[in-house]
């Protein structure tokens, strides 16, 4: 639609519209044969055990692996007898739609206060695209309290990679509760199409049962287990987020924009004349991600490499 827009942009496009890592994980070699067979249960087993280890849950049992967090977005309003959901917002907005769609009534509100009579609560933590942190404690307490009126919380923590261990909900899931972890924003791979709901283990079983078999390609199987066992990995890609997201938090100052918020792979900024410099950037072949409902807001995503950085610093510049 960009290309559409604006046909005499600049070549090749930079998409800062996502929240994805810049630089990917190097996938690893694969057998041959993982394109023209079906995956096996051994190889859903490890990647399980890579996810348990690396986000550590004490039980495989408790995970279930998934083609991407939006298909467990899509899938959890199903698991669900009709009911009065709650989403945290502003946030990401397709957990309101997935609900609505499967007949659900959905309220957003601003502060977890106001759900008291929910019988669902969905939580983006960290959010998207404030980037504002619930606490785990917190969360627990509105477990807790759904739990006793046979309630359901979901946790959606899909940028929380880069954060501390602590900020995490998916190691010691509560009662009522469902924890998403993406594979593929932390690791820059999203194409790759991974994700994981954890919960205790008879929540985890009908969600596995819902996917139903194979619901993971064998490559996704193989480079995600590779992916979650290699730390070092992750521990380097934290601290170069962390410098690039200094960077661009100091370039979209200098271009007079007020930081509201993000995280280690995005940042949200707001603007006066955020729609001109859409435009603006959108004629230097550069996409982000504008919000139609905060038209003085805009996200970032991090450019990742020395031509993009210098391209985005021209256009906010308006050279």
């Amino acid at each position: 639609m960009a290309r559409k827009k604006y046909p005499g942009a600049r070549e090749p496009w930079i998409d800062l519209s996502t929240g994805i890592n810049p630089v990917p994980f190097p996938i690893p070699e694969l057998a041959t044969d993982i394109w023209s067979r079906l995956p096996t249960r051994a190889e859903e087993e490890a990647l399980l055990a890579a996810a348990a280890l690396s986000y550590r849950v004490p039980d495989c049992k408790m995970i279930a692996a998934a083609p991407g967090t939006q298909a467990l977005i899509q899938l959890l309003p199903r698991l669900v007898p009709t009911s009065h959901v709650v989403v945290l917002g502003p946030s990401y907005e397709e957990h309101e739609a997935c609900w609505l769609r499967q007949g659900h009534r959905v309220s957003v509100v601003g502060d977890l206060g106001q759900s008291e009579h929910a019988d669902v609560i969905v939580v983006v933590n960290p959010d998207n695209p404030t980037g504002r942190v619930i606490s785990v404690a917190q969360l627990r307490g509105v477990a807790s309290a759904l739990a006793k009126r046979n309630g359901l919380l979901v946790v959606d923590e899909a940028f929380i990679d880069m954060l501390p261990q602590a900020a995490s909900i998916a190691s010691d899931p509560p009662p009522a509760t469902i924890a998403l972890r993406s594979f593929g924003k932390a690791y820059g791979l999203a194409g790759l199409r991974l994700g994981f709901a954890i919960a205790d283990v008879s929540l985890a079983r009908r969600i596995r049962a819902e996917l139903g078999p194979w619901a993971v390609s064998g490559p996704a199987l193989s480079i995600g287990e590779a992916a979650l066992r290699d730390p070092y990995w992750l521990a380097e890609a934290t601290v170069r987020l962390q410098y690039d997201r200094q960077r661009l938090d100091a370039m979209l100052q200098a271009a007079g924009f007020t930081l509201l918020g993000g995280t280690p792979l995005f940042r949200l900024a707001r603007h006066f004349e955020a729609m001109k410099i859409t435009e603006r950037l959108g004629r230097h072949g550069i996409h982000v991600r504008a919000f139609p409902r905060e038209p003085q807001w805009l996200r970032f995503g991090l450019p990742g490499d020395e031509q993009a950085w210098h391209r985005l610093s021209a256009a906010l510049s308006g050279a």
